[in-house]
């Protein structure tokens, strides 16, 4: 439905005076946040390892301070209409993430680094016995998801004001 609407939207005609924005943010963080990123922070607050370390991922994030700023910029500024992936500038591992959630919070990330094949097959067995750790959670949780933000900023001519790592 998504990409229908947007098909609609590239499908009008508008006045000369007139642009559309589709913005594609990727997860979003900023105080008050909800969701899988607010899950890990307090996992790493309690203490409690994380036990998929081992995997090498690296996410696209998107402060809401970057968001805002683009918002801005796209209405004060006379942008071409189309698509723009926003996001962070740098992409950060899981691991990455866990160590400036803890340093934020003045604790000592706890990264266990368990064997991937160990971590598949219990993830198998969860697909057996319907558990949360499953290859579908599996997949979820160690998945690469990197956009690029270099069409919004070229637009804009600006650099975004915060950096990943900064923002969380």
């Amino acid at each position: 439905s998504k990409l229908m609407a947007e098909q609609y939207i590239q499908a009008q005609e508008l006045p000369e005076c007139k642009s559309y924005y589709i913005l594609r943010p990727c997860m979003i963080h900023g105080p008050g946040n909800k969701g899988n990123l607010n899950l890990l922070y307090k996992f790493v607050q309690k203490g409690i390892p994380y036990p998929l370390a081992a995997f090498e991922n690296k996410r696209s994030f998107l402060s809401i301070e970057n968001l805002c700023f683009v918002i801005k910029r796209l209405l004060e500024k006379d942008i071409a209409s189309g698509i723009y992936n926003v996001a962070d500038d740098e992409a950060l591992s899981t691991n990455e993430v866990i160590q400036i959630l803890a340093n934020s919070s003045n604790v000592t990330a706890k990264l266990l680094k368990m064997s991937p094949k160990l971590i598949k097959a219990l993830a198998k067995v969860g697909d057996i016995l319907r558990l949360p750790l499953n290859s579908e959670s599996l997949q979820k949780l160690t998945e690469s998801y990197v956009v690029s933000n270099a069409k919004i900023k070229e637009a804009l001519n600006q650099q975004l004001p915060v950096t990943a790592k900064t923002g969380l």
